[in-house]
Order: structure tokens, then sequence, then C-alpha cells
């Protein structure tokens, strides 16, 4: 953990070169960083991670991997360290040189540095989290090692029960419980939207526990309409908080079907209260198989990229396939070789390998994931166009025909429960990726 609560005592500058030659200013810049210039850093929160180290700020969410120098550099400075001395401790630690004005523009712009000199640094405003008045201790007991295994009891309890019972294992005609669409479409929405935030909770919950703020939002994942909980900051956690909060949504869901299970083997086959629960079940295992869609990270996807110890799985396999597929198309390389002679460029230095920089174990992580991200990219978008969007456009085409006065008033509500439901998730859809499309573009520009 970084000390920041102050500069501490460096005798080798004296008073009088502190106040001259401390800091300088540009008429309408930033303060210039001289080599006796201190820093006071904002509270940073340091965690080693392989040969790297994780330092970040939890109250604006802002985290960056530094390698052991860099994190030596801010440790120096948070201690109160000059610039030049931190140049020195470091020069006589490793033997290189380090920039470490640079250095510590680059905190700056990261928001990690409170005051140059006499000059206070701009702060950002904080995102704001959900539900703030929770505070970690109201659900320290999420993070509790005993936790898992109630719920892998839970779970091998329903296990039991489904091997003595198969006949509970739920089918798609459990969904159909009442002979009215209308009944099924709203009560299916309801029930559906209720374990999807029950299953965010979850992760902001656990994240909390581990003084992680979260923040939830609607998100899209291809032709996915999600919600999603924002827990940066959990990677300054231990990796058992990590899994913890990264898994927390699946065990909501296999906690609520465990149950949902035992509670079906109580009831009478064929009542009301047996279809109810059976529709339910069926209803809380449906986002599982989704969660093992890796390639639109997913919950299961932070679980692979926390073990498989990437940076960022997702942006390096996706820049991997573009180069791959870039690679793949002889044209497209010819038109590049021959540019590039025009420009005296060699024809390899515009087209490198991105995955190169990476360490070993990333990139051997990276190369398998493009191949499940463009494989399971293309699979999910040739089902929508396939599958989902007929029957979407056959729904809603249906409903409209069935609007008017011959068709009664059963016959209407029907159509127009259907095109509320259907079309208002198609048009929420639409708005949450137009909505997060500007948040990059602006945030892109920042």
């Amino acid at each position: 953990m970084t000390d920041t609560a102050g500069p501490a005592a460096d005798t080798s500058d004296t008073a009088a070169e502190a106040d001259a030659a401390a800091v300088g200013t540009d008429a309408d810049g930033p303060p210039r960083i001289t080599p006796a210039t201190r820093v006071l850093l904002h509270d940073l929160a340091v965690r080693r991670d392989r040969d790297e180290w994780i330092v970040g700020r939890m109250a604006i969410r802002t985290f960056v991997a530094l390698p052991a120098a860099g994190a030596r550099a801010v440790e120096l400075l948070g201690a109160g360290l000059s610039v030049g001395r931190t140049e020195e401790s470091l020069r006589a630690e490793t033997g290189e040189e380090f920039d470490i004005a640079d250095f510590v523009g680059d905190l700056a712009a990261l928001g990690f540095v409170a005051r140059i000199g006499d000059h206070a640094v701009p702060d950002a405003e904080p995102p704001r989290a959900s539900l703030p008045w929770l505070r970690p201790r109201h659900v320290r007991l999420a993070l509790h090692p005993v936790l898992p295994l109630l719920v892998g009891a839970l779970l091998a309890a329903a296990v039991v029960v489904l091997v003595r019972r198969p006949d509970l294992l739920p089918g798609y005609r459990d969904l159909l419980w009442s002979r009215h669409g209308s009944v099924v479409l709203l009560s299916g929405a309801a029930a559906g939207w209720t374990l999807l935030l029950a299953h965010e909770l979850a992760h902001l919950v656990t994240a909390r526990a581990a003084g992680v703020p979260g923040k939830m939002r609607l998100g899209t994942r291809l032709q996915f309409l999600v919600m999603q909980t924002d827990i940066s900051g959990i990677e300054l956690a231990p990796r058992r908080h990590r899994l913890t909060a990264y898994l927390a949504g699946i065990a909501l869901n296999l906690s609520v079907a465990s149950s949902l299970v035992l509670a079906l083997a109580l009831t009478e086959t064929g009542t009301t209260a047996h279809r109810l629960l059976a529709a339910a079940l069926l209803l809380a295992l449906l986002p599982l198989p989704f969660q093992c869609m890796v390639f639109t990270r997913t919950d299961l996807y932070f679980v692979l990229q926390d073990l498989t110890g990437c940076r960022d799985l997702y942006g390096d396999g996706l820049a991997y396939a573009r180069y791959r597929a870039r690679r793949s198309v002889r044209s497209m390389r010819t038109v590049r070789a021959v540019r590039a002679v025009r420009r005296g460029v060699r024809a390899g230095d515009r087209d490198d390998d991105p995955s190169a920089r990476l360490p070993a174990h990333e990139r051997r992580a990276v190369r398998l994931y493009s191949v499940v991200l463009v494989v399971g990219t293309a699979a999910c978008l040739a089902f929508m166009a396939a599958v989902t969007l007929p029957v979407d456009v056959a729904l809603l085409a249906r409903a409209v025909r069935g609007l008017g006065p011959g068709h009664g008033l059963a016959g209407n509500a029907d159509a127009v429960t259907v095109l509320v439901v259907l079309g208002g998730v198609n048009v929420l859809w639409l708005v949450t990726w137009w909505r997060n499309r500007r948040s990059r573009r602006s945030a892109g520009a920042t």
C-alpha cells in the first residue's frame, strides 16, 4: 500500500532549492516538473500480479499495470522524494535510467496525482456507484469462505433429487403454463428481469464487500440486451475475492434453481403451483448457457481472463483476429506492400503482429481466444439472422394483424402485449446500443 499522506523528509534538497526550483509554470499550461519537484499522490492501492504490479485509485476506478520499477517509483514519490531523488534511487537500485518527470505527467493524466509542487492538479469527478448507501460492513458475509460451501451443498441436494426424479427436469413446454400468450409473456418477462436484477446485485454486493463501489447499467452484447455491473477495482483484491465476485451471479442462479428443484419435489405434479415452479426453474437455468459464450465477455470470460493472467483478453484477441484477417487477404496485402514501397516504407512496418509485444503466457491465450472469438461471434450472428430475427419479425407482424375491432378484447390484448414487450425490448436494445456507442466515442475523443 502506497503511503500518500504527505511528503517525507528529503534532506538532499535544501529549502531554498525547493522554493526556487521545484516547479516551474508555463503561461497557460500545467506546472513544469523539474528534478526538485515533489508530488502528492492520491490514495493508491497496489497489488503484485506475476511480474507486474497493479496500481489504481479506487475513487475514480482507474487502474494500470506497471513493471516493478514503475511501482517502486510510485512508492518513492509517495514517500515524498523529489523527482531527481527518485531517479537517483532507481538508478542505484536497478542500474538503469528513468525519466521520472514524464512518469509523473503520466500519473497526473491517470488522476493519481493530487498536487505537483504547490499546484493542485484538477481532479476528475468520481463515477457514481449503484446503491451508494450499501457499505462493505453491511455485506461482508458475501465473501465468507463458508458461503461457496453452502451453495455447493444446495446444488448437490438438487442434483440428488433430479437423479431420483428425472421427470422434474423442465422443458420448453413448461414455459407455456397458461393458455393465454399474453400472461405467459408478461409473467416470463417479469420473472426474467427480476432474476437478471438479482444476478447483477450478486456481483454488486460481493464487490462492495471487497470495498469496490460498482455500478449497474444496461448494455449490449452482440444482439443481446444485457444488464451489466462495472466492478472495476476488483483487480486490486485477492484472487479468491476476484473469482467470487465474477462467479457470484452464476452462483445465485444455481442457488435459485436448486431451491426450485427442491420445492418442485414437494408439490403435486399438474397443479398450478407445480407448473409455475417449473417455469421459474427454466427461467433460472436459461441464462447459464449464455455465460459460456465467453466471446461476449460474460462472467466466465472474466474468470478466464483472470486465470490466464491477461490484461485485456477481448481487446487483444480482437486485435489479433483483425491482424490475421488482414494477413489472409492476399489482395489487401499486395496493395499495402505496393503503397509501402511507394512511400519508402517496408511492408511489414504497418502490419506487425499485435500479440508479439505480449508476454508468452498472454500471447498463447490471446491467440487461442481469438479463434473462439471469431467462431463464436460468427455463429451467434448467424443464429440471429436465421432464427431470432425472422421469429421476431413474424411475431410483430402477427401482432399488428391481430389488432382491430374484429379480433375481440382477448385478441387485441394479446397483440398489444406482444408489441409492447417484444417491440419494447428491441427498441431498448437500439437505444442502449446507441447511447453506449456515443459514450465510447466521447471517451475516446477525450
